[in-house]
């Protein structure tokens, strides 16, 4: 029965550990990067609770794809830390039993790990993504008037440019809009007062403008600055060209089939489109990061045990400095192969799996040693 007993007792310990570590590295990294991702997705819109609550359910899983392998690092680093100092590995070695003997558990804890990992990374990681994309246009339909807010310019409708100093539910006044063509501005408008309206069956806003004056502009400096004074005018606000950006679909955002049935045909799974040597770079890239990534817990397993034993410090620092630099060594392989991922000749689809063959070859020999001691 010792045998079972230690078992249960060390998968525990490292189980513990990596659930407080999950839980406060997730706390961390959600609150940390909910507010930018907000601003760089919905801009400075006013959300309700529950879309925010969404919003923040959706990042989860981009956290966990990072937290589950380091808190389960830093958990066997500080557990075996604390039973190689504590004498505790040299009485069990003692006891007859082997280094690969007593690890059983952690391993067992290390592939049920990989098994999350790889459900995140396949599954909810990408459909995750895709539904953040889409939340800030059925933000926008739903409630049109929060796209304007005072003292902000709105720069998610597509060819325009929007400013409005105050707003009171559905009526906006000292609207200024610039409407562009290609990157130029083609016209300016103000209007004293601006009135939202939605139509029934059209997902485009409808504004009806009060006190306006529009100015067209010149084009490459032809022509003339003309001038436009209209007591009341409709603009109509093309909310259906946010939906075509927000439809556009990328690697990240397609599910781990579609990216294996468009590096088998070269074809583009939404588009039906030939896929240049680039596209298909990207998707052979972002598939093989979700399952070289949902093995850094193995990995981890492999290499953390004997840095655990090696250190013999106690002191929850030291191991959370020692699974610092080892993830991030790790993560540095996984940005380069990202950074490298539109260029073919580099082969990024390697590199992604670079980190495993490293630390699993450097973590196999280090635990050769310790057996053998």
């Amino acid at each position: 029965m010792f045998p079972r007993i230690f078992d249960r007792y060390l998968g525990r310990q490292v189980a513990s550990a990596t659930l407080i570590g999950v839980a406060l590295l997730s706390g961390v990294m959600v609150l940390g990067n909910v507010y930018k991702k907000l601003d760089q997705l919905l801009g400075n819109t006013e959300l309700p609770a529950s879309v925010i609550a969404e919003f923040v359910m959706l990042v989860i899983p981009f956290s966990l794809i990072f937290t589950i392998p380091w808190a389960f690092l830093t958990g066997i680093l500080l557990v075996f830390g604390r039973l190689s100092a504590d004498n505790e590995l040299v009485s069990l070695r003692m006891t007859g039993m082997s280094m690969p003997r007593i690890c059983a558990p952690v391993f067992v804890l290390a592939i049920a790990l990989s098994g999350i990992c790889l459900w995140v990374n396949v599954s909810l990681a990408p459909a995750a993504k895709d539904r953040m994309k889409r939340l800030f246009y059925q933000v926008a339909v739903k409630n049109p008037e929060t796209l304007f807010q005072e003292g902000q310019v709105l720069e998610r409708v597509p060819g325009y440019r929007i400013y409005t100093s105050k707003r009171h539910d559905k009526t906006l006044t000292d609207m200024h809009i610039v409407m562009l063509k290609g990157a130029e501005a083609s016209t300016y408008i103000h209007a004293n007062k601006a009135t939202l309206h939605t139509t029934p069956g059209s997902i485009d806003l409808q504004m009806e403008l009060e006190g306006m004056t529009q100015e067209t502009v010149p084009v490459d400096g032809q022509g003339q600055l003309g001038g436009l004074a209209m007591n009341k005018q409709w603009l109509k606000l093309p909310l259906s060209e946010m939906q075509k950006d927000t439809v556009r679909v990328n690697a990240s955002m397609k599910t781990t089939s579609a990216l294996a049935e468009e590096v088998r045909t070269w074809k583009d799974t939404v588009t039906g489109e030939a896929l240049t040597p680039v596209t298909r770079s990207l998707s052979l890239t972002e598939l093989s990061k979700r399952y070289s990534f949902s093995m850094a817990c193995f990995t981890f397993a492999l290499v953390g045990i004997p840095l655990g034993v090696t250190a013999q410090r106690r002191e929850t620092s030291s191991g959370f400095a020692l699974s610092l630099i080892t993830a991030t060594v790790y993560i540095v392989f996984i940005i380069l192969a990202d950074t490298l991922n539109d260029k073919p000749a580099a082969m990024p689809h390697l590199i992604m799996w670079l980190p495993n063959v490293i630390f699993l070859g450097m973590g196999g020999w280090l635990f050769y040693k310790l057996s053998r001691k």
